[in-house]
């Protein structure tokens, strides 16, 4: 249910009302949901279920909610649009059992709503977001953890980061030979398992004009160009670096124009982030690559300044729903 103080629940139940959420329940606090319910319109009934197969019990456009043990109390008495730790604990909370769930097989695919980073940390989360929680809990005991990668994407244009939630001047030092590689390597993997066969590959450089050869920074002639070829040897349709000022313009796809590449890999957050959000944050989907389950996510977060009113924009959750969907029919298959 994302964090009860945003706008998460509410957006949830935007689709219930819709009736594109058959076969979906929440993971998350009975209470929230039936706040969220009340807030964007009422007469939306919401039902606690005990397991995951009793969603399909659940008469349609009823809001079917999984509850887990030991949340904290009070959560549909917190203030709208406000950080608390205990939206932060309850979140995490549903994280957790989701990816329980979605570890057994008994669910297809996990669709997050937005989180509050700070609420987390508050609530004394060690992960600075939902990606690094979700690598840490699919993990095997004992066993390092998977390398898991963040795609954002939208009809146009999709985009895979080779470094996510860290600083720019760490994430600079972050992107080393085996970082790229492995990237293009998770990014192969998943649209070869989306029946794009063989995807074309862009990369994106890291510095002005991919670094001119090596005038403006030596990491597209040390580290990246390198492997982009080792990629290549293995047999994935890589190219580049390419500056990334215009990388993404030529990956583009529209009607007009169709895109020369189908992923462009880029360095950094903001890199890769910016052009897919600027062409509208309620068409793009996260979605986490290397996860041994489908994840995906709407690309924006609380909206705290939104939260209550009943008036936030569920376009966002409901593709990634779509493609979490998609996504698990082409695991299945």
């Amino acid at each position: 249910m994302g964090d009860a103080c945003g706008i998460g629940p509410e957006i949830i139940s935007h689709l219930y009302r819709r009736g594109s959420a058959h076969g979906c329940f929440v993971v998350g606090d009975v209470s929230v949901m039936r706040r969220a319910a009340a807030c964007t319109g009422g007469m939306l009934a919401v039902a606690r279920i005990d397991a995951a197969s009793s969603v399909f019990d659940v008469p349609a456009n009823c809001i079917a909610v999984l509850q887990p043990e030991a949340l904290p109390e009070g959560l549909a008495g917190l203030p709208w649009g406000r950080v608390d730790a205990r939206a932060g604990a309850a979140a995490a909370r549903s994280i957790e059992l989701a990816v329980i769930l979605a570890m057994r097989g008994e669910v297809g695919a996990v669709v997050t709503a937005p989180i509050h980073k700070e609420a987390f940390a508050a609530a004394g989360v060690r992960f600075p977001g939902h990606t690094e929680m979700l690598q840490a809990l699919s993990a095997s005991p004992g066993q390092p953890l998977p390398p898991v990668r963040m795609m954002l994407a939208n009809d146009e244009l999709c985009v895979v980061l080779v470094t996510i939630h860290q600083s720019l001047r760490c994430a600079i030092d972050a992107v080393t030979f085996d970082a790229v590689l492995e990237t293009l390597r998770i990014a192969h993997r998943t649209g070869a398992g989306s029946r794009m066969t063989v995807p074309r590959i862009a990369v994106a450089g890291l510095n002005p004009h991919a670094g001119e050869g090596g005038l403006f920074g030596d990491e597209e002639v040390r580290v990246i160009a390198p492997a982009v070829a080792a990629a290549c040897a293995e047999g994935i349709n890589a190219s580049g670096p390419y500056a990334p000022d215009t990388v993404f313009m030529r990956a583009r796809h529209t009607s007009e124009h169709p895109g020369e590449f189908d992923i462009v890999i880029a360095m950094t957050h903001d890199h890769g982030l910016i052009p897919v959000k600027y062409l509208g944050v309620e068409h793009g989907v996260n979605v986490t690559l290397g996860l041994p389950f489908v994840r995906t996510s709407p690309d924006h977060g609380t909206a705290f300044d939104k939260a209550g009113t009943g008036l936030a924009d569920s376009s966002s959750l409901s593709a990634a729903l779509k493609m979490a969907r998609g996504l698990a029919q082409a695991v299945r298959c």
